[in-house]
């Protein structure tokens, strides 16, 4: 039943990204283009998005524990630093680079198009990466990146 709600989420969030235009990377970069050809209806997106994830999280932090149970696992860092600013930096930079964010990209991998395989496979790249540099990062003594 888990790997059924698991698999039904994805669906779900796929359709989503494919009818909002998130997996078109031109409509994305319209939305960045706000000196010439700005598409502003992904504000709406986003907005849907925000206003969704309000009332999951209220619906979701008003039981004791998951439904598939287990603990809450929630992150324990609230701290702003480097790598925090930094990796989100990157992150939009490579969005308005390339017109792909990750959860876009992944249902958009169902075009076939050769871009969102190029996206994916540098996103992999650079996932091994910093995980790479976080490992030396550990083991040098400078903690986590």
């Amino acid at each position: 039943m888990r790997l059924f709600v698991i698999y039904l989420i994805g669906v779900v969030f796929g359709v989503g990204i494919a009818i909002s235009g998130m997996a078109n990377p031109a409509k994305v970069l319209n939305f960045f283009d706000v000196a010439g050809t700005w598409d502003p209806s992904l504000i709406f997106v986003m907005g849907g998005a925000v206003v969704t994830t309000f009332i999951g999280y209220k619906l979701v932090f008003g039981r004791t524990s998951p439904v598939f149970g287990g603990d809450f696992l929630l992150p324990i860092n609230r701290s702003f630093d480097l790598p925090l600013i930094g990796g989100s930096a990157l992150f939009g930079i490579g969005w308005g680079i390339a017109g792909f964010c990750p959860g876009g990209a992944l249902p958009a991998l169902g075009t076939g198009r050769w871009e969102v395989f190029a996206f994916t496979g540098a996103l992999l790249v650079g996932v091994v990466l910093a995980k790479s540099l976080q490992t030396i990062r550990s083991r040098a003594g400078h903690g986590a990146i």
